[in-house]
């Protein structure tokens, strides 16, 4: 079902992008901008067989946007995560940290408020794969317990502050879910399945126009 109404929202987004894009084509703009994203937050994991437990979230990702007019555009880029936090499972008590490689791909809508302040609001996939996961019990260590690719839905708002003619800088809260799940790899203690659901976090955000 979720799945359903993000590929609603999307396919909304770019139908009106095109639309306003034709109308817009006359209009002096900058067709690329890269935007800087920074953010601290929690995420729950939701597991198949074993207890659901909350982790700390710290995110970094950078993002080019092609601008097919000044309100709309499409961005993709890299991002970073860092998770971490505490739980159980029937191995015991644990410290668990993640580190993930994210791709999004997003339609990005851009609203001025004034001379001087702007509304961003990106919707749209991602792709992310383990690069680090350690589980920490008591009396010993276990690492690249999960693995594989998992795919889901994500959005962004931003109120960004123009600095100069170039630079932008500004607050951003974001969201995410997982659609599918990560695997345990062969020869690990756990057999189980795994996505990160409720991924939210707020932070900074700087934009570059060139």
């Amino acid at each position: 079902m979720k799945l359903k109404y993000a590929i609603i929202i999307v396919f909304s987004l770019i139908f009106n992008t095109q639309g306003i894009a034709q109308d817009d084509t006359t209009n002096d703009f900058n067709r690329f901008d890269l935007t800087l994203v920074t953010g601290i937050g929690y995420g729950k994991v939701e597991n198949d067989n074993e207890p659901n437990y909350d982790l700390n979230a710290n995110v970094g990702e950078a993002h080019i946007t092609y601008n097919f007019s000044e309100a709309f555009g499409l961005s993709t880029g890299l991002g970073f995560l860092q998770l971490s936090g505490n739980g159980f499972n029937s191995n015991g008590n644990f410290y668990h940290e993640r580190d993930l490689l994210k791709i999004p791909l997003m339609i990005r809508s851009n609203k001025n408020i004034g001379d001087k302040f702007s509304l961003t609001i990106s919707a749209g996939f991602y792709g992310q794969t383990i690069i680090n996961d350690e589980y920490r019990y008591l009396l010993t260590t276990e690492e690249d317990v999960f693995g594989g690719w998992t795919f889901g839905f994500q959005g962004y708002f931003g109120f960004g502050y123009e600095v100069s003619d170039n630079w932008t800088v500004g607050l951003n809260v974001s969201t995410q879910s997982d659609f599918n799940k990560f695997e345990t790899e062969n020869n690990v203690s756990l057999n189980d399945e795994q996505r990160i659901t409720t991924l939210n976090t707020i932070g900074l955000m700087f934009g570059l126009r060139f």
